[in-house]
């Protein structure tokens, strides 16, 4: 599956999940190497809602 993870404050990298740690980190696979990492959680999807509209 592909995960993004973020290894500091601004950097992020989206490869391949090969593991996880019990620390709640996961490891990725980007070509030959492996970067561990928090991932990032995907955002929620907002149902759109009827709004009423006045004329």
């Amino acid at each position: 599956m592909l995960r993004t993870i973020t290894i500091g404050s601004c950097v992020s990298v989206q490869g391949l999940q090969v593991g996880q740690l019990p620390d709640g980190k996961i490891i990725v696979r980007v070509d030959e190497k492996n970067f561990v990492g928090t991932p990032i959680m995907p955002s929620r999807k907002v149902e759109p809602q009827a709004v009423a509209v006045a004329y």
